[in-house]
């Protein structure tokens, strides 16, 4: 069974998880940190709190946290009516962050506890070098025992270099430091059967083993007055922090104590189990961080090479080729029926697999002038989608014509 209603079930392996967290990244969304006043600054003081108390206890925490365009949208609301709109957004990130985060040193001040602001576009974890730069920052602010407080930077994201929602972003950020456990905090109080407003027969759902269909369908009952991610985010972000070998939390985020009550055993929102088959880390960041520049169309039997056998690309496979990209760049693989089930980093560029596409690797340098790479996509470079977007490695295996 994927998910539990039962109080007792998976109780004893949820606890070992929280105990065993050394890392922890906790996401608090917009509907928990604002209302129609602006910042409520009671549940930002509790999170200080919260966060505060686990360091206390060794570990290494994050705070990822959203509430800046709501936060400048409330300092303008008594002068200005923002329209909206991309550019009027950007510019309420841009007041709302200095007094989100004058909130944040305001509360953790008082409780002597050091914190430090990153802001983060997509592009600054789709980069290797910025990827591990932005890693290697947090891990020496771990060292100075500071608590790094994470938003996405909306003043200059624009719409290919955003990453959707925190939800997302806490996400990535948990793969990235190795972290054992994600908790999403929400305004609601976890996943339910059905929707309790409507059926009285809904029972809440407190652990997950597995997502799959079922279990992502459920996230439609619950609803969030505030915020750009919904429950489905949520659920998503849960399962690329599973595939990651991770562990996942979502519940009320405006509950007091709430970390405390999690971490010493209460039983409350809805618990996410690790994946049994970890993903590693490099293979996670091709799959869920980068943004696919092109496609290539591949037909039955190289589809067959990299899903059942764990082969590479190579050139004969490949049916057609889509966009414009060059060396190096992320690109999906498709079925002919245009069902997407790999993605990964290209040796050649899209004119270069224009001219030894269906054709053997032994031509290469006939055609090209040079040979650089037996394979279109290596392996190593490769990772495999399934129908629900989870990311998956491929078995052992070298390419095969």
């Amino acid at each position: 069974m994927t998910f539990q209603v039962n109080r007792d079930d998976g109780l004893y392996y949820r606890q070992t998880l929280f105990d065993q967290a050394r890392r922890v990244v906790v996401k608090a969304g917009s509907a928990v940190l604002t209302d129609s006043s602006g910042l409520k600054a009671e549940v930002i003081d509790n999170l200080a709190r919260e966060l505060t108390f686990l360091r206390s206890t060794g570990r290494e925490v994050i705070l990822v946290s959203s509430g800046a365009v709501a936060a400048g949208r409330q300092r303008l609301a008594g002068t200005h009516k923002p329209a909206q709109g991309l550019k009027v957004k950007q510019a309420l990130a841009a007041i709302g962050q200095s007094l989100l985060m004058q909130a944040y040193e305001q509360a953790f001040g008082r409780l002597q506890q050091e914190v430090a602001q990153v802001l983060l576009t997509h592009a600054d974890l789709s980069s290797r070098d910025r990827y591990l730069n932005v890693r290697n920052t947090i891990l020496t602010l771990f060292d100075f025992g500071v608590i790094p407080i994470i938003n996405e930077n909306d003043t200059v994201s624009v719409e290919e270099l955003r990453f959707g929602d925190n939800d997302t972003l806490g996400a990535l950020i948990a793969n990235m430091i190795g972290a054992e456990m994600f908790i999403i905090l929400t305004d609601v109080g976890g996943l339910f059967t059905a929707n309790p407003q409507e059926d009285p027969a809904a029972r809440p759902v407190y652990t997950v083993a597995r997502i799959d269909r079922e279990v992502e369908a459920m996230a439609g009952h619950s609803r969030s007055a505030l915020g750009t991610g919904g429950m489905q985010s949520k659920i998503r972000a849960a399962k690329m922090v599973a595939a990651s070998g991770g562990s996942s939390f979502i519940g009320p985020g405006n509950r007091r104590d709430i970390l405390r009550d999690l971490f010493s055993g209460n039983l409350v929102g809805t618990f996410f189990l690790p994946s049994p088959d970890k993903l590693p880390s490099r293979k996670h960041w091709i799959g869920y961080v980068l943004k696919p520049q092109g496609f290539l169309v591949l037909d039955q039997g190289a589809c067959r090479a990299l899903v059942e056998r764990g082969k590479s690309l190579l050139p004969s496979g490949i049916l057609e080729v889509e966009g414009s990209f060059g060396v190096g760049a992320p690109v999906q693989c498709r079925d002919a029926g245009g069902r997407v089930i790999a993605a990964g980093l290209t040796n050649y560029s899209t004119a270069d697999i224009e001219r030894i596409k269906g054709h053997r690797s032994s031509e290469i340098k006939d055609l090209l002038g040079f040979n650089d790479s037996e394979e279109v996509i290596h392996r190593d470079n490769l990772v495999l989608l399934d129908a629900g977007g989870t990311a998956y490695s491929p078995g052992k295996g070298g390419g095969e014509e």
